[in-house]
């Protein structure tokens, strides 16, 4: 459901392929555990704000993009709502964790037939992003909703690409993966804090929006998954020409020392309302 328009050269992949395909393939061995340790350090954070717009006991709700399943499973388990259709492109990894109330869903969302219906709740986490279309589908998710319901998109902040930012090999190599990723999958998350404007753009009202940066700590969730994130995308960041292997083993070893001091791309969440 991911795509890219193969901008950029050296070493990009050719125009046509998919998230998955060139970089974080679910095949890859610890894909799935890459993926929930994003999840460990979100979900709460997600759950959190999702119950405080109300979802709960009988909303049916669509999870865009959903990945491993944890946040369908959240909010089943924990919000108590009705059900949840789980899209993703490859749904490999939610038949691997069943659920009652959980409908695995493999399709490709940006396919204009792509229509299975109403919902209370339609929730995508750090999908768009790695859309180049991102302003149309935050048209057809809205689409999507029943009148009252609310759309809830969340992707990816940085500041530690700023020019105020000091040069570290930490920096330079959140940079390059973000040059990376833009050149092979075409991800952009330079729009993301002008979600609120496009929300109210496409109809919706109480429209606001928060973000969430976890701590980067030894050990950590999120630390690990930079980590990981990192390994995966080698290839695609080296071939920028901003960094070079010894500089991303460096950045690696700095999120696991005692000495890091460094501020993580953060999560940004908007929420708007369908008219009843």
């Amino acid at each position: 459901m991911k795509r890219f328009d193969g901008a950029g050269d050296g070493g990009a992949v050719p125009p046509g392929d998919r998230y998955g395909e060139a970089v974080f393939r679910p095949e890859q061995a610890g894909e799935d555990e890459r993926i929930d340790l994003g999840a460990l350090a979100y979900d709460a954070f997600t759950l959190a704000r999702l119950t405080e717009l109300g979802v709960g006991p009988g909303w049916r709700c669509l999870d865009v993009g959903a990945g491993t399943g944890t946040v369908a499973r959240l909010l089943l388990e924990r919000a108590g709502v009705a059900e949840v259709l789980a899209v993703d492109r490859d749904v490999r990894f939610l038949r691997a964790h069943p659920a009652a109330g959980l409908t695995a869903l493999e399709a490709d969302v940006t396919d204009p037939d792509f229509m299975p219906g109403r919902f209370r709740l339609v929730h995508a986490r750090f999908v768009l992003m790695h859309l180049r279309s991102w302003q149309q589908m935050i048209g057809r998710l809205a689409s999507l909703l029943a009148p009252g319901g609310v759309l809830v998109l969340s992707d990816a902040v940085d500041l530690t690409t700023a020019a105020t930012s000091p040069d570290t090999p930490y920096s330079r190599v959140m940079g390059a993966m973000w040059h990376g990723l833009r050149d092979t999958l075409g991800t952009d998350v330079s729009w993301v804090p002008d979600y609120p404007r496009h929300l109210r753009a496409a109809g919706l009202t109480s429209v606001a929006a928060e973000i969430h940066v976890p701590p980067l700590l030894p050990g950590s969730p999120i630390s690990r998954f930079w980590a990981e994130t990192w390994e995966r995308a080698r290839e695609a960041m080296t071939a920028t020409g901003l960094v070079d292997d010894a500089t991303i083993d460096a950045a690696i070893r700095y999120l696991d020392s005692p000495e890091c001091a460094a501020l993580s791309p953060g999560m940004l969440t908007a929420w708007g309302t369908a008219k009843a």
